[in-house]
């Protein structure tokens, strides 16, 4: 009996797939026919279900176009960029017309030489410098507002793909939850069988009740879930409430080389948020330039001409014609001006200062995000060339044992709820590297690809 025991189980490992199934009789013994429960891969599970899945670069473009966030910031850089031109121009000419040294005994316009009717012409010219440096301030601000834009994008790109992994996971899981539990149920018809035949005892059939109820119980909070993922998803691509979510593909590995010195000098380069700061930088630099140029006045140059009348006795006088130059006089400078240039200088070092933190925390999220990747992907390979096939072939080797009685139950359920919480490790490490690389590019400044043509030229 015991050599026949042998070689059944040597026989079971044999044909029993190493490739994750479990093969489960029906009923007590070695020769009831067996029932198999298949566990695909990830990467296999993907494959074999991509034509369901929405890809990710339709669904990035999809929200270039409808996210009102995205559609905000382009309209506010359209703003900007229409106030660079008027910054720079001249005031509106001032037209006046009136009558000069009419007397107040008379109503005529020919009883006193110096009556007469006046139209004037007047403009105010700005000190030299100042339209240019008024300019330079706009378009300094446009140039901001531009990065601004960009950085949306950008954040937006990234919400989209943390909420498109996260819903991948959900779904992963939720397929894992279910193949769990199609095979913790026929574990319990096995140990129903073997406890009908007195090989086997009441606990067993309890813990495998437990275990599928627990599996119930997982895929209720994955409902839960899954309805608040979506929401996120929908609002990121803009769309309206009654339009359903798309259908992410499982996480899947992408291996990308991530240093941190190439990653921080791109970030230090390309960052559209770092972009911006130098752009404040500058435009306050400017600002604070424009307004020393205050100390010295602006110019009001006024041109006038005057009709008069012929005088009583019909004596012709000529017209005349006036020009004039006022300037305005700065001269409160203590109450004035030099506050405002005060003023200038702290906006400017203000946001030096913004920029020199956000460098800060751009290596500091850096060092975080490509440390969490690193990390997860070592995992994630860990799990797929090691841990999982290993666990696998344990619960297959426990599976042939029970099968002689050579095992209890509970070696063989334990050894199913450990490959199972490997495999939500697994998806759970895929995920949280596919997230930090997400990361990563936003603060990279890493634009979207896969983009319309049109789209591509508005970045």
């Amino acid at each position: 009996m015991i050599r026949g025991g042998i070689i059944v189980v040597a026989f079971a490992v044999v044909v029993l797939p190493v490739n994750a199934q479990s093969e489960i009789p029906s009923g007590a013994g070695t020769a009831a026919p067996a029932r198999t429960a298949t566990e695909p891969s990830l990467e296999t599970f993907a494959a074999s279900n991509t034509g369901s899945f929405t890809p990710l670069a339709p669904l990035i473009a999809e929200a270039m176009e409808n996210n009102p966030e995205i559609q905000g910031a382009l309209q506010e850089r359209e703003a900007a960029h229409q106030r660079i031109s008027p910054a720079e121009a001249l005031d509106d000419p001032v037209l006046e017309a009136g009558v000069i040294n009419a007397p107040l005994a008379s109503s005529t316009f020919n009883r006193e030489d110096m009556t007469m009717k006046m139209i004037g012409l007047s403009q105010r010219l700005p000190f030299p410098g100042k339209r240019g440096l008024r300019k330079d301030v706009a378009a300094k601000d446009a140039e901001a507002v531009d990065y601004g834009y960009e950085e949306t994008v950008n954040r937006v790109a990234r919400d989209i793909r943390t909420a498109y992994t996260d819903l991948g996971l959900t779904l992963e899981v939720t397929r894992l939850i279910k193949k769990n539990k199609l095979i913790l149920e026929e574990f319990l018809h096995l140990a129903e069988d073997h406890y009908e035949v007195g090989r086997g005892n009441q606990a067993d059939v309890l813990k495998a009740q437990t275990q599928v109820s627990k599996m119930v119980d997982e895929l209720l909070r994955l409902e839960r879930e899954r309805p608040v993922i979506e929401a996120e998803l929908i609002r990121a691509l803009g769309r309206s409430e009654n339009i359903a979510a798309p259908i992410p593909a499982p996480p899947q590995l992408q291996e990308e080389n991530l240093n941190l010195e190439s990653l921080r000098e791109t970030a230090l380069t390309r960052r559209p948020q770092l972009l911006a700061l130098q752009s404040l930088v500058a435009r306050n630099d400017k600002a604070l330039e424009l307004t020393r140029k205050n100390y010295y006045p602006d110019f009001d140059v006024r041109m006038s001409y005057g009709q008069r009348d012929n005088m009583l006795d019909n004596t012709r006088r000529p017209d005349m014609v006036s020009l004039t130059v006022a300037i305005n006089l700065p001269v409160w400078r203590g109450s004035k001006l030099a506050p405002r240039e005060a003023e200038s200088l702290a906006m400017r070092n203000q946001t030096l200062s913004l920029y020199q933190a956000q460098r800060n925390e751009v290596t500091a999220r850096l060092r975080q995000q490509i440390a969490v990747a690193q990390q997860s992907l070592k995992s994630a390979r860990l799990y797929q060339t090691s841990i999982l096939p290993q666990a696998r072939l344990t619960v297959e080797s426990a599976l042939a044992a029970y099968r002689v009685n050579r095992v209890d139950f509970m070696t063989l359920l334990d050894g199913r709820m450990t490959v199972f919480n490997y495999e939500i490790s697994l998806a759970t490490a895929v995920a949280s590297y596919n997230k930090a690389l997400a990361e990563i590019d936003l603060l990279v400044g890493k634009s979207p690809i896969n983009l319309p043509a049109a789209l591509r030229e508005r970045m």
